[in-house]
């Protein structure tokens, strides 16, 4: 299998090596057994010189859902017999139509390994309990992850999402110290703890880890405080991925909050421009969508994806921790991104402000009453529990995404619980032309 051992520790020399010699193998797969790429490429060899990579056209979401709609049920980008697949997942259609995922045996392998590593870096050791609360019904973000986790060699308790209240009770009985799940999740938690159990409190359940992921929200320092101060625990970014190229491939140390790549031995990164599609360097300071291709993948190898999600990259040298790979911030994804009057604003922005207004519970959503442009920023924010819309609240939080974005906001409060809580991704941005 081509996967350095600690390959997120690999010297740049090594991993060069390394991925050449990978897409020279992997370039000739896909152009044998890809129709898709066979297709999109006219039917020319690809370039066995990864330098060359750039030359080949992008490919994207919306090609493969018509591939999986002609094709059936994988598409014709499934270059694998499906024999060789071992395991189907689904993706969760938070963006749009679910889509199949197959793996193989080594698919399987490289993502749990690839996943362990982000787990690991991100804090889970094998003297850990976690609880695994993301969806298992074919979902990504269930199965493979939770073997992600126990990649680590930490004891994984399979509990999914729902029954909230025996969850509380689980942890308390077990002593799971460390959690896996959404951003979000800790909120609906929050809410069945004060709900169910009198007198509980958050910080009595003894969670020390939180490993998070599958929403936006955690590069807010305002947020993780507010977990530490209410869960007496550490969050921690732990599970960035794609799930149709790989379901984690970034994650924090406990060095640095920023996400290090730590997949670069089976999982070529790019730079392009989200509107142009032009390369871009991948170096400090620059922002622009994230572009994937698989170095070693069976059955839905990937070529130049664009994933959809605009990051910035902060540094490119080793980390404290000794890990190799870029870090990098997620700003956002492309098809969340408002335009108001010219300016490119993301969920995450929105939340910074959110988040520094105490009398606020952090939820939001952006609800979208018609097609751009958009002239004003229209932002829904549910109150903390026990406040009162204050005097001139909504203009205060209006003033200051004005001064912060630089754009017009049009602020309405609701009262705390007003926005449904969910156990799974939370949409922030509502489009109602969609």
């Amino acid at each position: 299998m081509n996967l350095l051992h600690e390959g997120d520790f690999a010297g740049a020399d090594k991993l060069k090596a390394h991925q050449q010699a990978a897409w020279a193998m992997q370039s000739g797969y896909v152009a044998r057994n890809s129709a898709f790429y066979h297709a999109l490429w006219q039917g020319k060899q690809p370039s066995a010189d990864l330098r060359d990579l750039p030359e080949l056209p992008l490919s994207d979401k919306a090609q493969l859902r018509i591939s999986q709609a002609d094709h059936p049920p994988f598409g014709d980008y499934m270059a694998a017999p499906r024999s060789a697949a071992v395991r189907l997942h689904r993706t969760s259609g938070t963006t749009g139509q679910a889509m199949n995922l197959a793996l193989s045996a080594k698919d399987c392998l490289a993502t749990e390994t690839v996943g362990g590593r982000c787990q690991s870096a991100a804090g889970l050791t094998p003297d850990h309990t976690v609880v695994h609360c993301l969806n298992y019904q074919m979902w990504m973000g269930g199965l493979s992850d939770h073997m992600t986790l126990q990649a680590t060699g930490a004891m994984v308790v399979p509990f999914g999402v729902g029954a909230t209240e025996l969850l509380v009770r689980t942890i308390q009985e077990v002593g799971i110290d460390a959690i896996s799940c959404t951003p979000s999740y800790p909120a609906v938690l929050e809410r069945v703890i004060a709900e169910r159990f009198p007198g509980l409190k958050p910080r009595d359940l003894g969670l020390k880890l939180g490993l998070f992921g599958g929403e936006a929200g955690l590069d807010d320092p305002a947020f993780r405080d507010r977990l530490r101060d209410v869960w007496g625990m550490e969050p921690r970014n732990a599970n960035y991925g794609v799930s149709d190229v790989f379901c984690n491939f970034a994650a924090q140390c406990t060095h640095d909050t920023r996400l290090h790549f730590m997949a670069a031995d089976v999982l070529f990164p790019e730079l392009v421009d989200p509107d142009s599609g032009a390369p871009l360097p991948l170096e400090a300071g620059q922002t622009g969508e994230l572009v994937l291709t698989h170095l070693m993948r069976d059955c839905q190898p990937l070529v130049r994806f664009r994933c959809g999600d605009i990051i910035t990259v902060d540094a490119t040298e080793p980390c404290a921790c000794g890990r190799t790979g870029f870090r990098f911030r997620v700003v956002g994804r492309s098809d969340d991104m408002v335009v108001v009057r010219g300016l490119n604003l993301f969920p995450t922005m929105v939340a910074a402000v959110i988040n520094e207004f105490a009398a606020l519970s952090g939820d939001y959503r952006i609800v979208l009453d018609g097609p751009p442009p958009h002239d004003s920023l229209p932002v829904t924010a549910e109150l903390a529990e026990g406040q009162e819309p204050g005097e001139g609240l909504a203009r205060q939080v209006e003033a200051v995404i004005k001064a912060r974005l630089g754009a017009t906001a049009r602020v309405t409060l609701l009262p705390h619980g007003t926005l449904p809580l969910t156990e799974g991704k939370t949409k922030r941005v509502i489009r109602s032309d969609k």
